[in-house]
């Protein structure tokens, strides 16, 4: 006879016990493909948020940066140019420059292709006597900045003085009584206050500003400057050497002297910033990390358990259906049935309880990834796996199932096989 005839015919036959082990082994397929694609879909889910929370991350930390580097700049300017003859104990005893350069510097280093200092204020100062007022300033002459014409326009840390004007420091307005809008006389010249500045708690608050022209004519220093006053580019990270260095390949009769304060403080600043986004997106990507970690923990402990009691509920349908077949089984062996065709009928029909239920499992395994992927437009289909993802699924269903299924009627198989004809008809 046949065997594909007497599979048929059993499978027929014990519809129900066949029926509670394709069950099992549809139960048993579906909670490894389950938990596989359940674990995928949240590595796609994780990796489509992350995207997101780096992007917006990284407009917010722009925006941090952006306001960050505007509230540095209001620490202003962080080096100093100064001509090279200057005794530098005496420019920080006097906190001015005694010696002096063409005002043409500023614009030949602006003109440059310097890539190391930004916003570039050529500037004119002296300590005087405001003879009119009786009292000892700091006059600062400048015209404003000099863009930097190989780079963007940048907002400039100061606005120019117009010809004319006077800018007050807090102490020089406060205990003189100027206001803004009043006409006073510096050194013979009439100047009309354009602003008075609040209290800075440095020397700004008994410095006076004036346009640079103004202040070389009052000083008799027309187109001379003593300083030129810039700002540390971002790019040289704190190396003062690589910024005079490019600065004396342009204006080898000067030096640069860094305030390291300014510097330091502005350096910290930019550091803080970049590595509280380093931080926060570090911390976002441990905790799906972390939620995945106990999502694969839970899988390894159920997904075994499950295959364990699918495997055994397989085997008590194979011993139910061994033990209420006995009679069969002894007629079929008295006509010549060999115990080898016996237990190839029995693994055969396992071998189809486990693809039926492979398949089965399998298609539930996908009805539950496009539920997963449904209640959630953000993660399709096709970014829990590729084709070939579920080329490789349909597979492990298959066989994994097809194995499990002979693996558990094993033993019954070989029972029914062994079992002796004469034995079996004589008690019954």
């Amino acid at each position: 006879m046949d065997i594909r005839r007497l599979v048929a015919k059993e499978i027929l036959h014990r519809k129900v016990n066949y029926a509670l082990s394709v069950i099992a082994t549809l139960m048993a397929a579906a909670s490894l493909i389950g938990a596989i694609v359940l674990l995928r879909e949240h590595d796609a889910r994780t990796s489509l948020i992350l995207s997101k929370k780096e992007a917006e991350l990284e407009v917010r930390m722009d925006r941090l940066q952006d306001d960050t580097r505007k509230a540095m700049l209001k620490l202003g300017f962080n080096l100093v140019i100064l001509p090279e003859d200057q005794n530098l104990a005496q420019w920080h005893a006097d906190d001015y420059s005694t010696t002096y350069m063409p005002e043409s510097y500023a614009d030949r280093l602006a003109a440059s292709d310097i890539m190391t200092v930004r916003h570039i204020l050529p500037s004119l100062q002296q300590k005087i006597l405001w003879s009119e007022r009786r009292k000892t300033i700091i006059l600062m002459g400048t015209r404003g900045e000099v863009p930097n014409i190989h780079l963007s326009p940048k907002q400039p840390l100061v606005q120019p003085v117009p010809q004319g004007s006077l800018i007050l420091g807090f102490e020089l307005h406060r205990s003189m009584d100027i206001k803004v809008g009043d006409e006073v006389l510096l050194l013979g010249r009439k100047f009309a206050v354009k602003k008075c500045y609040s209290q800075r708690g440095n020397k700004d608050d008994i410095t006076a500003w004036i346009n640079l022209k103004d202040a070389q004519e009052l000083l008799n220093k027309k187109g001379w400057i003593n300083a030129i006053l810039a700002l540390e580019c971002l790019c040289v990270d704190g190396n003062i050497d690589a910024v005079r260095k490019e600065v004396a390949s342009i204006l080898p009769e000067t030096q640069v002297i860094e305030r390291e304060s300014l510097a330091v403080a502005r350096e910290e600043a930019r550091k803080q910033v970049a590595g509280e986004a380093a931080m926060t997106l570090e911390k976002e990507e441990e905790g799906k990390e972390t939620l995945r970690e106990e999502r694969e923990r839970m899988a390894s402990i159920l997904v075994p358990v499950i295959l364990l009691v699918c495997a055994l509920w397989v085997a008590i349908m194979g011993f139910v259906n061994v033990r209420s077949r006995r009679e069969e089984i002894g007629i079929l062996r008295a006509v010549g049935v060999s115990s080898r065709r016996i237990f190839m009928l029995f693994i055969w029909k396992h071998i189809s309880i486990g693809i039926l239920g492979g398949i089965s499992g399998l298609l539930l395994g996908i009805l539950f990834a496009l539920f997963r992927t449904g209640s959630d437009e953000s993660v399709s289909l096709g970014a829990v796996g590729s084709l070939a993802f579920w080329f490789g699924m349909a597979a492990l269903a298959i066989i994994g199932a097809s194995f499990l299924a002979v693996i558990a009627g094993w033993i019954p198989a070989m029972i029914a096989a062994n079992q002796d004809p004469a034995e079996v008809l004589r008690e019954e």
